[in-house]
Parts: structure tokens; sequence; C-alpha cells
């Protein structure tokens, strides 16, 4: 057996020179095997070491997707489709080696369509990009994962969440077709602009979330939104973590337009404050965001006001100037680099659960509880808006203790 496998190794390794040997035919220098670069591609900030390619190919068009995908078919090398490496979870290591595609060439926005509410773009436009393009059209395209590099094409094969989920949805509910290109270079679009059909699969679900395991995206059409008249953003420190957690809750049952409910624990509050240079009080704390008219905006804030003081708020803290909010927002991004600031030398180890939004409480609650329990330091921070939330558990990887507690 042991001779076998030696012999399927040499196999696998031969086919991947091979392949790699054909496409440098092909793409010059836009094809790169040094180490350094097929690190950075495979980067991961998981317990998960790093698990580099055996190639990283630029491709710049949709024919050239398909002839990567044909050649690395007839030799049996595997892909993995690169955005801009934000993911925190491994999805962009290979672990078998094989081919890494780099979209970032793939950047360009293909057309808006301002009267439709939709725009398409290549795979590898950044969010920021996307926004940053829009903001003279009065559009925005909402789904906020938090990295600002996040490319839509990663965020589409990704599903992709957010801050903004709550209101406005994932990239399921945003992405109204795509393009891709099949295992065997086929080409298939998935549906057209048109927003509602009854006919046939629906391909653009299936894809969404896939990961690159059934296509590769080469083409995306979203949704857009126009910029609300009236955005306000407030901070609101809680007595206790389950008053934060059942005015989340009953503001979404209520039906409440709320943009943004964001919630932050004492610890994370502790380390969102020194990296990002922030007094916020060290209670359970809410960032939250509504979107909507001048009038409307602020009689949704007069509604949760009472429902979050029914539950033990502290207090509001109001952030309307732009910057103050981009600045509030961006430490609520940076949370998990603020654990890894504040506590040097240690790993962190994001994790992600998602329960019905009556049971976030219960959930929420009897983590923290695990958390004391363990011994261990694990700030919150989660989308509460839509049950969603994470814990940064910090260790030391060469303390056993430490690990087993993990």
């Amino acid at each position: 057996m042991e001779t076998a496998r030696k012999a399927a190794s040499k196999g696998s390794a031969d086919s991947v020179a091979t392949a790699i040997a054909v496409l440098r035919q092909r793409f010059g220098d836009r094809l790169q095997t040094g180490e350094a670069i097929r690190r950075q591609h495979a980067n991961t900030i998981t317990w998960i070491p790093n698990q580099p390619p055996d190639a990283v190919i630029w491709v710049e068009n949709q024919a050239e997707v398909s002839e990567v995908v044909r050649v690395a078919r007839t030799h049996r090398v595997p892909i993995v489709p690169f955005g801009a490496g934000t993911s925190l979870e491994g999805h962009i290591n290979a672990p078998r080696g094989g081919l890494s595609l780099d979209f970032s060439r793939m950047n360009r926005v293909l057309a808006v369509n301002e009267r439709d509410l939709d725009c398409v773009v290549e795979p590898g436009v950044s969010r920021k990009q996307l926004n940053d393009y829009l903001r003279d059209s009065g559009l925005f395209f909402p789904v906020d994962p938090g990295a600002e590099e996040a490319t839509i094409g990663g965020m589409a094969a990704t599903r992709a969440s957010g801050t903004n989920a709550v209101r406005y949805g994932t990239m399921r509910e945003n992405v109204l077709n795509l393009t891709a290109v099949m295992a065997d270079g086929s080409i298939v679009k998935t549906a057209q602009r048109a927003r509602k059909s009854a006919a046939g699969y629906d391909l653009t679900r299936l894809l969404v979330g896939s990961e690159g395991t059934l296509g590769i995206i080469t083409e995306v059409t979203v949704r857009l939104y126009g910029i609300p008249e009236k955005i306000l953003s407030a901070v609101c420190p809680f007595a206790t973590l389950e008053g934060a957690c059942n005015a989340a809750i009953q503001s979404i049952q209520l039906g409440l337009g709320v943009a943004r409910m964001e919630l932050l624990d004492p610890p994370q509050i502790r380390a969102v404050n020194i990296y990002a240079k922030l007094t916020l009080e060290e209670k359970p704390t809410l960032f939250l965001e509504f979107h909507g008219t001048e009038a409307g905006a602020r009689d949704q804030v007069e509604q949760f006001k009472a429902i979050a003081e029914s539950e033990g708020a502290i207090r509001f803290d109001w952030a309307e100037k732009e910057e103050d909010r981009r600045r509030l927002w961006k430490a609520r991004h940076d949370a998990y680099w603020a654990v890894k600031t504040v506590w040097p030398g240690k790993d962190a180890l994001a994790t992600d659960v998602c329960v019905p939004i009556s049971r976030l409480a219960e959930c929420v609650v009897e983590t923290q509880k695990d958390i004391e329990a363990s011994g261990l330091v694990a700030p919150i921070v989660g989308h509460v808006g839509d049950g969603n939330f994470h814990t940064s558990v910090v260790f030391d990887r060469n303390d056993p203790k430490e690990l087993a507690a993990v």
C-alpha cells in the first residue's frame, strides 16, 4: 500500500508540473510559483496551518478562466479561486495543492442600471470600490461583512452576511444572477436581470454560498439601494448582557427598521477602546444605525429608546456626522484585530453561531457562562439583529491546558 501511495503522489506531482508548464506558456509572468507569493495566497488566521497552492495565476477575463479550468481538468489539478483573501476561516487554503486563481485584475464595474437598481460587476471588484463608484448616483450596495477590500465574487461565493443584514439581507438576497465557469470549462449564466422567474431551477441560489465547489464566478449582478435621506448611529450601553439581547429581540419582533444592530460585551469594548482609542463604558453595548427619512429615522429611534430603557439601557451616545459614524463602525469591524492587539502573542480563534432570534438572549448568556467556566478570555461580538454572534477565544497555542480548554 505504501508503494501505491508513493506512486499516486508522484503521479499527482507530475500532473501538476505538466499543467503548470502548459499554463506558463500561455500566461507567462502572470503565473508565479515563488514560495512567498504562494503562501500569501493561502494565508489564514485560523488554527489551520498555511496550505499554499503549487502556483498562482492572475486571470484577466472569463475566457482565460475557462482556459485554465480546461487544462486543470485534463490533468486533474485542483483550483482555488482567490478574491482578496479576507476570510477568517481558511477558505483560500489549498490542502491538496493545485492552482490559485487570483481575480484582482478582473475588477471592472461593467454596467450600472440606475433605474432598475442593479449593477453588473466582475468578481474582483471590492465592496469599497463599488460603493465609491456608485456614490455620485445616489445608490449604494449594502452588504457589509466588515472588510472593505472583500470582493463581490468572494462575498457571493461565501454567501457573506454583515452588519447591514438585519435590514438589507445577505448576499443570498442581493445577488440577482451570476455567470460562472463550470468544472468542464463551460460557461453558465444563472438568470436574467428580471426580478421574477417561475421557470426552471434557481441556479443563482445554488451557486451563492457554494464556495467555489460548483463553479468559478466570473460576473455578478447585484441589487442596489438608494442612499438613505437620514442616517443616525448610536452607542447604547446596558446594565446586563441579557438586557441588550432582549432589546435587540424586541426591536426585530416589532419590525423596527433598524439597519444595523451589533452587540459587544465588556471584554470586547475594552479591546475596541484600546485599539481604536475610544472611551466607551465597559458595559454590554449595542451599536445601532437607523436609515430612513428625517422623520422616519427619528421615529424609529424613539421607539427603540422606549424598548431599550425598559431593558436596562444606561444611555444613548449619538453619532450623526459621517466621520463619527465611520469611526464607530470601523471600530466594530476591527474587533478581531483589537483582540489580537490587546492580548499580544496569543492566538484568537473566531467562532460563529446563528440561532432563531427568540433564543438569542438565552444562547448569549449561556455562552458567557461557558466562557467563565473555561477560564479563557473570549470577547463576544455579533450581528444580533439576525441572531448571529461570534466569540474570539484567546489562547496560547503552546500551552496544553489552554489548548485543551479551547
